[in-house]
């Protein structure tokens, strides 16, 4: 029995095309971008780009034009291409708060869903993207997560603003430093700013004189000055075990302060006799400038991750087994290597001083974070290392700091709250009780000085490292990486010294976030795991846990003793866990699941049961989109027939989802034009859902692979029209090849059994091999001729007598081929021209014989060369479209033939076909553009001559 897609369902456009490349741009570039961005409320791991999460919202919801009957097939590619245009300008930062392109895009939606947009619903928030993006497009939005952590950032998000939106901060005198309204939530952070200064001055006031100044002492002039201190260097320590030394033997990974040419500055370590020192001797440290003295890859620091440290006395190599036995028995001393001040738009390096010693020697404060640090060493190397305690991740001066500023907190909420009744705001209830007045006002002002305390302890622990490579030097926050290594040399940043570290300067971007969210559409975020909560009435767009890629509930630990801590009476059952809670944690964690293959099969487990669950309340009028991220592993290894990936497609079909579309999602481009031509596959892709009819029924491989012939073509000239980069078709089209296997319960392999995914897989790739070979008939004679000769020589020599019957049978011949430009041939050899070596005065006007190669050529020639680019290329394209004989969209057809052919043999070559065939919707518009200066041209110079 074979069944076909039921004619009632309305295809969404992301079913179809989407234009990918624009979409991938904008979310690369979004990883520059600070400013405003949400990733600067709060740290979170693996956020979806922004650009993304809106396309996919909008076009999951969003008729594709072919639901449309009435529209003619050429109809429905202007229609489809005038919803990429929103699309494409929807993805752009610029237009992020855009309201009028929002009401467009809002008002397709309600178009395409008769006037009731559905509610949608992320299970897995994380760190807020989805249900912020689904609030900004005017849809009701629900976020969830089992980490307190990430549902605070929700909650701070789409929850607390629409609350008070348009309503003027309480702070004293600032309501009146703005005419008028306080649109949106810039009133709510007004007040954040307003109370986040308060705090820090109240800091300054408790804890100053912890942070002295440094003393700087003028070589020329002999005097000394005062400077701010930036940060102070310090080495743990442990007792050199040989015997004959036992000198306290500093840990260094590097001696280097500032590598900066002409700013070079290192740390000099010198053994120097003390009879106050146990050992008779001591380790002095000075600072040194002159770059030929500096360390080398041989003498720089004392230790070596891998191995163990040196001891600057004797020389004797401790290994990391005998550090770790010591550090165990006796824990860690520490030396202040050096001080770091600020000095004239630079850093000044000054040797340790008594006073600066004597004022970390603080006492650890009575009330400590609780909690012990996961014990898992691909995440967690400090508890191997004597570090077991999160309080123990930080020295007794960041420890009086971040609770100084955690106590504040309180502080400012009850400024807040007698602020606010003043200003004439009723009490009500609190904020978790749905409460809006003044109890609830303070209550929202002091979670987002919470949020900031936390932001804070990232610069402030003993984890973070100092970057002497950074211009003249700056601190690397403990959350370079998603994982908490063990530091040796660390830098305490000085939280007052108006830069890098200081509290202050988390401030501003909680409060550029919260000036750009659109609080027009309520929104909730609650604590819930996805495995057991409702998805009733919901359509699901959602970002879950890859495998074991990120420990989120291990790693937001660290964030989460400083926020119960600040925030525990304002969200009490948030926070009423000492740790994240972690059992139900969808992550394949070999520590908590008996080793990786139980990890794994937990997680495989869990999320087939989420999406079971989700599938029983689905609805049959929408898709739902989940963001699939590769183990890297396994991508590296097997590619998208990876054993996770084919695992979880199969664990989604067997609990009724057919899958209609697949979108290769990336954002680790640096730039459009240049990496372009990369050649990676995307690390994560936009799987697109519904559930299987009822009545779907079985049929053959046979009937499997006549079905997907039968489509596939269609499709891929879907997908060619939303320009999807030829690197990324073989992703894409798993979409509709496996759109066509799991719309049937079950496909029957030649010998009886069930055909599995990963065999789907292949045969998908093989059909879009023979679809794209198809498609070669409709090539001129002389393109035809130079794709089987490239396929056979590349842009090597072969002989003219194959040359010669290959061009015979496609009607064409050797000589005509040369003639033409692209080809050389003599002395019974013939050769291709490679596209750097085309004669670069071509013109498609006066050339006598064209062909679909030569064009595709020529702009790959361009596109790639130092002094061309889009608009050169640009040019030739629309010249070349003159020409009755060119079929332009062919050129694109032959870019993604030509990657296909090369990916895994040619690769540098493939990077030029990717570039054309990526490249093809910037090169389109860009075309138009000179078409219509041409025009207008040739309008004015007709006016001139009447």
């Amino acid at each position: 029995m074979t069944t076909t897609p039921d004619a009632r369902i309305r295809k969404k456009l992301i079913e179809v095309s989407i234009p990918l490349e624009d979409i991938n741009a904008e979310s690369a570039r979004e990883k520059s971008i600070r400013h405003g961005h949400p990733s600067t409320l709060h740290l979170w791991w693996a956020r979806r780009p922004l650009a993304a999460a809106r396309a996919v919202l909008f076009a999951q919801l969003v008729d594709d034009p072919s639901s449309n009957p009435e529209l003619t097939e050429e109809q429905q590619k202007v229609e489809r291409e005038r919803l990429h245009g929103i699309i494409r300008r929807l993805v752009k930062w610029e237009n992020v708060n855009n309201e009028t392109l929002l009401r467009q895009a809002h008002e397709e939606i309600l178009k395409s869903t008769g006037g009731k947009p559905p509610a949608i619903l992320d299970p897995f928030a994380g760190g807020g993207t989805i249900p912020l993006e689904a609030q900004r497009l005017g849809l009701e939005a629900h976020a969830s997560d089992l980490n307190p952590v990430a549902v605070l950032i929700n909650k701070a998000l789409i929850e607390i603003p629409p609350k008070f939106a348009g309503k003027p901060p309480v702070f004293p005198g600032a309501a009146e430093t703005r005419l008028g309204v306080w649109p949106r939530a810039t009133g709510l952070a007004e007040d954040v700013r307003r109370y986040g200064a308060w705090m820090r001055e109240q800091a300054k006031e408790h804890i100053g004189d912890l942070y002295p100044d440094a003393t700087i002492l003028d070589e020329k002039t002999k005097k000394k000055t005062k400077a701010t201190t930036i940060a102070w260097i310090w080495a743990r320590t442990v007792t050199c075990p040989n015997p004959a030394c036992g000198i306290e033997m500093p840990l260094v990974r590097s001696w280097w302060l500032s590598k900066k040419k002409g700013k070079e500055a290192y740390v000099v370590a010198t053994v120097v006799d003390d009879s106050n020192a146990p050992s008779g001797r001591r380790v002095e440290f000075t600072i040194g400038h002159e770059p030929k003295k500096g360390p080398t890859t041989h003498n720089d620091g004392t230790m070596t991750a891998a191995r163990g440290a040196t001891c600057v006395a004797c020389e004797s190599f401790s290994p990391l087994a005998e550090i770790r036995s010591s550090a165990l028995a006796q824990g860690y001393g520490t030396r202040l290597l050096a001080i770091v001040a600020e000095g004239n738009r630079r850093r000044i390096y000054v040797p340790a001083a008594p006073d600066h010693i004597a004022a970390a020697g603080v006492r650890a404060p009575d009330s400590l974070p609780g909690g012990k640090v996961a014990e898992n060493p691909r995440w967690f190397s400090p508890p191997q290392y004597g570090l077991t305690k999160f309080s123990d991740l930080f020295t007794n001066r960041q420890l009086v700091a971040l609770t100084t500023f955690s106590d504040l907190v309180g502080e400012a909420r009850e400024k807040v709250l007698k602020d606010a009744v003043a200003a004439g705001l009723p009490s009500g209830v609190r904020l978790p009780d749905g409460g809006t007045g003044a109890e609830a006002y303070a209550d929202a002002v002091a979670t987002y000085l919470g949020m900031a305390v936390s932001n804070t302890a990232d610069d402030h622990s003993s984890l973070v490292s100092w970057r002497s490579s950074h211009g003249t030097g700056a601190t690397r926050s403990t959350f370079a990486r998603q994982a908490l290594p063990m530091v040796w040399d660390y830098a305490e940043a000085n939280p007052l010294s108006g830069t890098a570290g200081d509290f202050s300067n988390t401030i501003p971007g909680i409060v550029a976030v919260l000036e750009r969210v659109d609080p027009t559409v309520g929104a909730d975020a609650e604590q819930a795991d996805a495995a057991t909560r409702d998805f009733t009435g919901v359509v699901v767009s959602t970002d879950p846990p890859y495998y074991d890629n990120i420990g989120y509930s291990d790693l937001s630990d660290f964030f989460y003793v400083w926020l119960r801590r600040s925030l525990r009476d304002v969200h009490p059952e948030l926070f009423a866990s000492m740790l994240v809670p972690k059992a139900e944690e969808l992550v394949a964690n070999p520590y908590r699941h008996g080793g990786r293959d139980g990890a794994e099969k937990f997680f495989e487990i869990g999320f087939e049961h989420v999406f079971a669950r989700a599938r029983k309340h689905a609805s049959e009028d929408y898709p739902v989109t989940v963001y699939y991220a590769f183990k890297q592993s396994e991508l590296q290894a097997e590619g998208i027939t990876s054993t996770g990936w084919a695992t979880i497609l199969e664990g989604m079909i067997r609990e009724g989802w057919a899958i209609t579309a697949t979108w290769p999602v990336r954002s680790e481009r640096s730039g459009r034009m240049i990496a372009v031509g990369t050649n990676a596959l995307a690390s994560s892709i936009v799987l697109v859902l519904r559930p299987r009819h009822e009545t779907a029924g079985q049929t053959t491989r046979r009937g499997f692979l006549a079905a997907m012939r039968r489509e596939l073509p269609d499709a891929l000239e879907n997908l060619r029209q939303g320009s999807v980069a030829p690197v990324d078709l073989t992703q894409a089209t798993i979409g509709p090849g496996m759109a066509v296997f799991s719309r049937f319960t079950r496909v029957v392999e030649n010998d009886g059994s069930d055909m599995n995914v990963k065999a789907a897989l292949r045969l998908i790739n093989q059909a879009l091999d023979e679809v794209l070979a198809e498609g070669e008939g409709d090539l001129d004679p002389d393109t035809r001729f130079c794709l089987k000769w490239y396929e056979q020589y590349g842009w090597g020599r072969g002989p003219f007598g194959a040359a010669d019957l290959l061009a015979r049978s496609y009607d064409t011949s050797v000589r005509g081929v040369a003639d033409s430009g692209v080809l050389t041939q003599g002395e019974g050899i013939v050769q291709l021209l490679a596209p750097a070596d085309l004669p670069p005065t071509w013109n498609p006007l006066t050339d006598a014989r064209i062909s679909v190669w030569e064009v595709m050529c020529h702009l790959g020639r361009v596109l790639s060369a130092e002094d061309g680019g889009l608009e050169p290329a640009a040019r030739l394209m629309s010249l070349a479209a003159t020409r009755p004989e060119i079929d332009v969209e062919a050129v694109q057809r032959l870019a993604y033939r030509l990657y296909e052919m090369t990916k895994t043999s040619r690769t540098d070559d493939a990077r030029l076909f990717n570039l054309v065939g990526g490249s093809w919707t910037d090169l389109t518009e860009a075309a138009s553009r000179v078409q219509v200066r041409s025009e207008v041209q040739t309008e004015l110079d007709f006016g001139n001559e009447g």
